[in-house]
Order: structure tokens, then sequence, then C-alpha cells
């Protein structure tokens, strides 16, 4: 096995500036590629790269992470590019940061804690198979046209020699020193032995040139009106949530990673004020990245310096660089990517398969295969719904009643569970207003009601007994429930004498 994380290792000026310099490096392909996915100019994908990263990295809520251009955006961005042009694009990442931000201000950032830990390791799971399919493609070479085929004979062998090479020393080099990233040694070895003995592989340089100037203040030049911003809504709002999906997930995986804590509401604000400032110079916008955050934090980088160093080492590769980083190998950097899928992938979730509910398996894999197939938003909305089904379906079996008649002759009925939109017919079915003595009880303390649905139950109930010419008390209710039931008239008596006090859920710390 692998071992990507040391989740113990401390905070190291050193190991910051290092492992800054090892996520750049690979920042750099996976900035060209989305770029082309979404459309636009390679140097567009690497000033959102710089930017975002920059940004996030110094007011971020998450320490250690990194953030750029991603694949899971650049897929949403392409239509509007092809419709409309670059500059709605732009107009759009803007409007997404400022979106990011309100949901920041609003603290929507800790509803990212109703994720089921299934889901968590689908999402996961998912990214992991998603980066490794992202890898093949340097597997393949450019043919007739513009058709690629799949690499064979002994440019297949050297390619996966010089992959081979840069795992193979990712992995034992920390046996004997820790003094400097694995990842980087990799690739500045296997570069140079590329070089050196000129062996015919494929470089970053194949991908497009990475030379350019300082990104330039630039209002995207859209007209400013209402129509503009109909067009760009729909796609602000899909990319905004995305970004703050991704971003949070891989927020609460360095968090377990780690051991720490990062801040989730100040991440969302981050995210937008850097989409924002991206979309004012040219860039693409967007979010963090789970294989660069993992090449980060197994590097040693945990401080917002790691961060920041990755940005700037990137922008010094845009400005003077480019010549010397287009001469890498992609082998290199598929190698280190290739380190990343198998420190990502969840390998346990084979083990507990047979071992967790099954609703829990069926999640996880759902989830795994939603994210490879459609984009991790959508995978993750799906296994939140699911696993809220399976968890309402559970718990509307639980409500049951135990009955007995009081020393005054009434009939009591004690409710056990939770009443709520799942259970309510379960609920009705319970009572018998017809055959039932003149005075009956419901008594609730060991239940409670859960949405408005079951409050609606209850005023139900209430009526059947009151068309049955019976009187109905009702006791241990919550408040909100003696509210709607005040309606009911004089003949249904609620005790609030020994009403509990419920309490709401707040968050103090995100």
């Amino acid at each position: 096995m692998f071992e990507l994380f040391h989740a113990h290792r401390p905070v190291s000026f050193k190991d910051d500036l290092l492992s800054g310099l090892t996520v750049a490096l690979a920042l750099v392909p996976e900035a060209i590629a989305f770029a082309f996915v979404a459309g636009v100019n390679p140097l567009v994908g690497l000033y959102a790269a710089f930017m975002v990263g920059l940004i996030t990295a110094s007011i971020g809520g998450r320490p250690g992470m990194i953030s750029g251009a991603t694949g899971a955006l650049a897929v949403v961005m392409v239509d509007l590019v092809a419709s409309h042009g670059v500059e709605y694009l732009f107009a759009a990442v803007v409007l997404m940061g400022l979106l990011q931000v309100l949901a920041g201000v609003l603290r929507l950032g800790k509803f990212i804690r109703i994720v089921p830990h299934p889901v968590m390791l689908g999402f996961v799971n998912g990214l992991a198979i998603v980066i490794f399919l992202a890898q093949l493609q340097n597997f393949q070479i450019a043919s007739a046209g513009s058709d690629t085929s799949w690499m064979s004979g002994s440019a297949l062998w050297l390619m996966v020699a010089m992959v081979g090479l840069t795992m193979a020393i990712i992995h034992y080099l920390p046996r004997f020193t820790t003094a400097v990233p694995s990842s980087l040694v990799a690739i500045v070895v296997v570069s140079l032995l590329v070089i050196g003995l000129n062996l015919d592989l494929r470089t970053v340089g194949d991908l497009a040139s990475i030379a350019g100037g300082f990104p330039e203040f630039h209002i995207p030049t859209v007209p400013f009106n209402l129509e503009t911003l109909w067009v760009i809504l729909p796609y602000s709002v899909i990319l905004a949530a995305i970004g703050l999906i991704e971003s949070l997930l891989t927020l609460t995986l360095v968090d377990e990673i780690t051991e720490t804590r990062g801040r989730g509401n100040k991440e969302c604000i981050g995210q937008g004020v850097a989409n924002t400032v991206t979309g004012m110079f040219g860039g693409m916008g967007g979010c963090a990245m789970i294989g660069q955050s993992m090449i980060n934090v197994n590097s040693g980088g945990r401080s917002r310096l790691s961060g920041i160093t990755a940005a700037l080492s990137l922008l010094f590769f845009i400005l003077f660089a480019s010549s010397l980083i287009e001469m890498i190998p992609l082998a290199a950097l598929t190698g280190v990517m290739f380190i990343v899928v198998m420190g990502t992938f969840e390998w346990s979730s084979f083990r507990i398969m047979g071992k967790i509910p099954r609703s829990d398996a069926f999640v996880l894999v759902l989830v795994s295969g939603v994210t490879v197939a459609t984009d991790l938003a959508i995978a993750v909305v799906v296994g939140v719904i699911v696993s809220a089904l399976v968890f309402a379906w559970e718990h509307a079996k639980h409500i049951n009643a135990k009955t007995f008649i009081a020393d005054n002759g009434s009939k009591v009925y004690e409710l056990h569970g939770p009443l709520f939109f799942g259970s309510v017919h379960s609920f009705m079915e319970l009572f018998d207003p017809r055959n039932d003595p003149d005075d009956v009880v419901v008594e609730f303390q060991h239940s409670r009601v859960g949405d408005h649905s079951g409050l609606e139950a209850i005023d139900n109930l209430a009526e059947r007994y009151l068309n049955a010419g019976k009187t109905l008390h009702l006791r241990h209710l919550s408040p909100e429930c003696r509210l709607l039931l005040h309606k009911a008239g004089n003949l249904v008596e609620v005790n609030v004498i020994e009403d509990p006090i419920y309490h709401v859920a707040v968050d103090d710390l995100a």
C-alpha cells in the first residue's frame, strides 16, 4: 500500500515552500487541460490557477488546501463559451463569485455536515477514478487529422517505464529521507533523465505554450442589462454550487487527514472573492482541487504558505521559466497523479462493503458511479437525497403506541417513535375514534413531531375525535404543535405543564 497521508507531520517553513513548488509543477498540465475542455486559451486556465490559488490560500478557511481551475467547472463552462464567447464566461465567473460570497455570509457552509459518510466515501472513490481516467489521455498520441490513438510498442513501454520510475521514487524515497518532498525529487530526476538521454516522450510544451505576461485588469465586455443577466445566471448558479460542494468536501477530507478543522463559511467567502477577482482579470474561475491538495498535504504543506508558494511559483513559470517547465515530461506528472489516485481511493470501502447496511453500500457505489458519469455536484445531491429517503423509510416504521386504560377510565395511547411525513400513515392507523371510549389521551412524551406533516396529522386526528363526539387530550406536545392545535376547539385539551423544551441545533464554529 502506498502511504500518501502523514497526519501528524508538523508545520515546517521548508516543507511548505517545497510542497508549494511541487504543486505548482502539477498544476500546469491540469490548468492547460481544463482550459482546453472549457474551450478557452490555455493562459485563461493558468491565470485562474494562479489567482484562485493565491486568494483562497491567503483568506480561505482551510490552510494547506489547493484551489485552481478544475474539470468539474470546465465542463459546465464549455457550452457558455461556445454559444456566447469568453467574455460572457468572465461575467459568469464574477457573478459566481458573488453568489459564493453570499453563501458564506449567510453561513450556508455548515450544511456540508449533512453529507453522510457513505456519500463522502463515494465522492472520494469517484474522484479518484476521474483523476485516473484523466491521466489516460497521456498514453494517447495524435494520429491523422484530429483523431488520437493509444500508444503501442516501444513508445508505450518507455512511457510506462518513466511513470513507474516516478511512482517508485515517490514511494521509496521517504524511507531514506523526508528532507525534500519525494514528488518534487521524482519530477526532477525523471525530467533530467529524459532530457539527458534525449528520450522521445511528450512534454508539457507539447500541450501548449505557457509563456505569458502578468494578468491585466479587464472588465468583461458584455452588455450590462437584464438580458445578459438571464444568460449568465443559470451558469453562475451551477458553477457556484459545484465549486462550493467540491471545495467543502475537499476541506472535510483535508480536515480528517490533518486532524485539524477548517472553517467552511470562511472558505465560501474566500472562494467567492477569488472567483470574482479572477473574472475581472481574464481567468476561468476555479475551486478546490483534491488531487493537488493531496500532493500538498503529502509533501508536508500545512499552512497558507504552501498554497501561496504554489500560486506564486505558477506565476513565475508563466513570466520567466516557461521554456524550462515546458521541458518536463508528462510521464513524470502522470506518475505523481497516479500516486494521488492510489492514496485518494478509499481501499477500505471494499473491506467494509459486507459489514455496513446494504443501503449505505448502495449509496457509496451510486455516488462513485454518478461522479464518474456526470459531475461531483450531481453525485453528492443524488447521494444525499437517496440517503435521506432511506433514513425516512426506516424511521417511518418505528412509530408505535402502547395502549392502556387509566384509573379514571380514559384510554391512553403512549406513542413511541418520530412523527413526520414518512410515518403519518402509520400514525393515523394506530387510533380507532369510533370504538374508543369518550375520553382519550395521546401521550407524546416518547415521541417527537418532526415536520409540518406531523402537525397536520395531529390536527386531523383531533378533528376525527371531535366529529365522533369524544374528548381528546394531547400531552407533552412541543409549543409549535400546540399553536396549530388551538383551532381544534375547546374539546381538545392540551396539557402544557410538563411539555419539554426542544432546542434547535446552532453552529457557532463554522
